[in-house]
């Protein structure tokens, strides 16, 4: 008699237990959280806050307050996603010998991080809505503003108006391609690990997403050029994590000029991104806005948007399908793409 074992298509056992190690990790992400509100609260408060400059109905911050906690949550989410990418890029880097921790430390912990993450995204956009209802329904009935929120709030590309026609649009398919692409780890062994490596690779494309929404529509740091230099520099540790990620690489078993190409341009992105991140913190000009200066209108639409996503999809499709090919060619699980 012969027992046959079936593939679990999502493992929902060692997701509750990853749930359960990421606790201690969301209570922190809480903690910085409210501290980032109170922050920001107090800066309306004080008349310093850069936001006010653009938009002074958000003056009184007791009536706003769901704003600026939608804020601090992005905030939050927008540190941890970095903190998760830094993790993962080291937790890929097959063993370097500078590490004083672990893989499997560095392993658990991104994990935990990026539930996290995930769960601040959410919040994020969840306080969008609920200050969105609120602001709606002094002109329209309960049910007419709670729809109209959540449309704007939620559904791609409906916002209809300023920087966040394409601001929120942006950090919402950064939201609906993370939770897919992050909880694929869930289901590595129904779909192979293979697959599972091609698939995960792409989430370094949704945490791009995130920091160009924070860009456009985190109205902190649109007049404070120190606050937006930051940002810049936080991307600086993950080009060179990335950069020594494709270093490290070895030779492809299936050296085709397709896989050479993807390093190759890959390899061309990094520098190239690295070298616009040094331009814009050493000349302090990254096409943000400038206080007393008229700012550009959007030079990117939403249908740009929808034609990048298009494009997105059809790179995640064509990788995957190629691995799963080279996969079935080789006769097993492993391809080094």
């Amino acid at each position: 008699m012969t027992t046959v074992r079936t593939r679990t298509k999502f493992d929902t056992r060692e997701l509750r237990a990853d749930l359960r190690t990421a606790r201690i990790d969301a209570t922190i992400a809480l903690l910085v959280t409210f501290t980032v509100f109170g922050w920001l609260y107090y800066r309306v408060a004080d008349g310093t806050s850069p936001t006010i400059a653009v938009m002074p109905d958000l003056a009184d911050p007791g009536r706003y307050w769901m704003y600026w906690m939608c804020q601090a949550f992005g905030w939050t989410g927008l540190l941890w996603a970095w903190i998760t990418v830094v993790l993962g890029l080291l937790r890929s880097s097959r063993n370097p010998r500078w590490l004083p921790v672990p893989q499997h430390s560095i392993e658990k912990w991104h994990r935990a991080t990026s539930l996290t993450t995930i769960g601040l995204m959410f919040v994020h956009a969840a306080w969008l809505f609920a200050e969105f209802v609120r602001d709606y329904s002094a002109t329209t009935g309960t049910t007419e503003s709670v729809w109209r929120a959540f449309v704007d709030a939620f559904v791609p590309s409906a916002y209809p108006s300023g920087t966040g026609r394409v601001a929120i649009f942006v950090g919402l398919l950064a939201l609906y391609l993370a939770i897919p692409l992050g909880l694929a780890f869930y289901s590595r062994r129904w779909l192979r690990p293979a697959v599972w490596r091609a698939l995960h690779a792409s989430i370094i494309v949704v945490y791009a997403l995130s920091v160009w929404h924070t860009l456009l529509y985190g109205t902190n740091v649109w007049y404070e050029g120190w606050f937006r230099t930051l940002v810049w520099l936080m991307q600086l540790p993950i080009a060179v994590l990335v950069g020594y990620r494709l270093g490290r690489l070895p030779p492809s078993r299936q050296r085709t000029r397709a896989t050479m190409a993807f390093r190759s341009v890959a390899g061309l992105f990094v520098l190239g991104f690295i070298a616009v991140v040094c331009a814009a913190v050493v000349t302090g000009h990254d096409g943000g806005r400038t206080a007393g200066a008229a700012g550009l209108g959007l030079n990117v639409t939403k249908a740009h948007v929808w034609w990048g996503l298009a494009v997105f999809l059809v790179v995640v499709a064509w990788s995957v399908t190629r691995v799963w090919r080279l996969r079935k060619a080789t006769g097993t699980g492993r391809v080094d793409a």
